[in-house]
């Protein structure tokens, strides 16, 4: 890691650890740490302190759980330099800081709510907003750890990961019991849970941000921010770059299931033909032989894309190679995973399932593995397979991945052609079984699920009368985005128009949202004027 700094000094990083060492063990005070640090150091950048904890500090499972950042930040206060860098406010570390400082505000709002009698409707208000937190989380482990990486700063994937995965569960267990009227077991774990959170974003502003700040060129923060895109935000709306698409190579993924959520880069074709092109392939439009047939770059690429199931390949020296780019991809993706070593694509509690699989599957012990989620309303089926050549070796490992809800879902024989039943891989008698559904999912599902960053968890709502027979004869803001669907599912075009968090709308996720939602609530979580939402929709709808 030390290498990508100029002039470090590895006898002060020494006695920094020497110090720090001896206070935590209890052998001297606060003030003689502090004074023997000023005495002997003089100053500490962040990410000096970020190559001590690399390079010196004996790794434990829970260690960034268990550190404490505020006693930490009161050891060194004396000696730590942080300065202050201008950064555009769609930077990749300005979007981090503008979501923290949101989630500073949720917080006193927390400490707020807390003095008095809980009013139920409140607080499921204030921690729909909570939830959110967990797409800033996602893509700091999708986009930031794997480039600080893959310049040797392992420490943020490794022992971080477990503290944001930590935060994550423990904003879905408080709201697990709210749904469940554990008040009182609620009421008690909210003072724990503002200390937490606010421990995390202390432990990224203070060290993370500064050391990615000194370690990552603009270049691949320009590259950084496409893949933030994919991903999302929480409580901030970031326009996407106007500038040409950086060709770089980087890193990143989280995953939701062993080897889950790798993800293939855009351009696809125009790298492919730039590597054949050393080999004097230079035509995009001439065929190449496949094993069975000829097929053109483009039409390898277009394939990849409009699989109904999503594909990753990790190679036999466990490197993420290939993902295929599709809509309807069922976890977050990021272009940052090519070239990664796949165990750094997971939080610790997983990493060894990955090992097994691998390992079982190189010494041929095994050819396959499977893994499905089963909820109400939501099926998905992943499938790894060892890739093995004629030769019986061991290639790597094939990822598959698919929703089947939908198919899950149907019964009996379907053998003449109905265009209406296959809009969208969903027919009306799905649609309506889901309706009848909805209502059984358990609370702890709920606040367990995935985040899609729109729609709501809003209670059951019955129709508002403003579909009659297939049709929309007006909408308002209680109207239901089931029924918009149901009049036009290709309405979808104009939303993604209005906004890009409506994408989330062909995720496999977002069906179980769908049937509660209203055109208020699309407003809200797409951050699209009321107004102007209702006028786009009347006017598409020629109402």
């Amino acid at each position: 890691m030390r290498e990508n700094f100029q002039n470090i000094d590895g006898k002060k990083l020494e006695i920094v650890h020497e110090i720090k060492s001896a206070y935590d063990d209890g052998k001297i005070s606060l003030e003689e740490a502090r004074k023997a640090l000023k005495d002997r150091v003089q100053h500490l950048a962040p990410y000096e302190i970020a190559i001590i904890e690399q390079e010196m500090v004996e790794e434990t499972d829970d260690e960034c759980v268990k550190e404490d950042i505020q006693a930490m930040l009161e050891v060194f206060q004396d000696v730590l330099v942080t300065k202050d860098q201008e950064l555009p406010e769609n930077h990749p570390i300005s979007c981090y800081r503008r979501e923290n400082a949101k989630m500073k505000e949720l917080l006193l709002s927390v400490e707020d709510l807390v003095q008095y009698p809980l009013i139920k409707n409140q607080w499921l208000e204030l921690y729909e907003d909570l939830l959110k937190f967990k797409i800033h989380l996602s893509r700091k482990q999708n986009q930031l750890y794997p480039v600080l990486e893959k310049k040797g700063f392992t420490r943020p994937t490794t022992t971080m990961w477990t503290l944001d995965d930590f935060i994550r569960d423990e904003i879905a267990e408080c709201y697990s019991l709210l749904l469940e009227d554990k008040e009182e077991e609620f009421i008690g774990k909210q003072a724990e849970l503002v200390a937490d959170v606010r421990d995390l974003m202390d432990k990224e502003e203070n060290i993370l941000y500064p050391t990615s700040l000194e370690m990552i060129n603009e270049e691949e923060f320009r590259y950084m921010a496409e893949g933030d895109q994919e991903i999302g935000f929480a409580y901030i709306t970031v326009e996407p770059e106007k500038s040409p698409k950086q060709n770089i190579s980087h890193t990143a993924s989280q995953s939701t299931s062993p080897l889950s959520g790798l993800s293939s880069a855009p351009g696809f074709a125009e790298e492919l033909a730039g590597l054949l092109g050393k080999y004097g392939f230079n035509n995009k439009e001439e065929k190449l032989n496949v094993t069975t047939g000829q097929l053109t770059l483009e039409q390898i690429n277009l394939i990849y894309q409009h699989m109904p199931v999503d594909l990753s390949y990790v190679d036999e020296n466990e490197l993420v190679c290939f993902y295929t780019d599709t809509k309807h991809r069922v976890f977050p993706r990021s272009k940052n995973v090519i070239g990664r070593d796949v165990k750094n694509c997971h939080p610790k509690a997983s990493v060894h399932i990955v090992e097994e699989i691998i390992k079982k599957f190189r010494s041929g012990e095994q050819d396959k593995a499977e893994f499905w989620i089963n909820k109400p309303d939501l099926f998905i089926y992943i499938i790894y397979y060892a890739v093995r050549d004629e030769n019986g070796k061991f290639r790597g490992v094939l990822e598959m991945m698919q929703d089947c809800t939908h198919i899950r879902s149907l019964q009996g024989s379907q053998t003449l052609l109905t265009w209406e039943q296959q809009e969208k891989g969903e027919s009306k008698e799905t649609s309506k079984d889901e309706d009848k559904r909805e209502g059984s999912e358990t609370s702890k599902d709920v606040g367990n699920k995935e985040s899609t960053g729109t729609l709501g968890n809003e209670g059951n709502r019955e129709s508002t009368g403003s579909l009659t027979a297939g049709k929309l004869t007006e909408i308002t803001e209680d109207t239901l985005l089931k029924d918009i669907l149901e009049a036009d599912p290709n309405v979808k075009t104009l939303l993604f128009r209005l906004s890009d968090r409506f994408k989330a709308l062909n995720t496999p996720l977002a069906r179980i949202m769908m049937p509660k939602a209203t055109v208020k609530i699309m407003s809200e979580r797409a951050e699209v004027d009321l107004d102007t939402l209702l006028r786009e929709l009347r006017e598409y709808f020629k109402l």
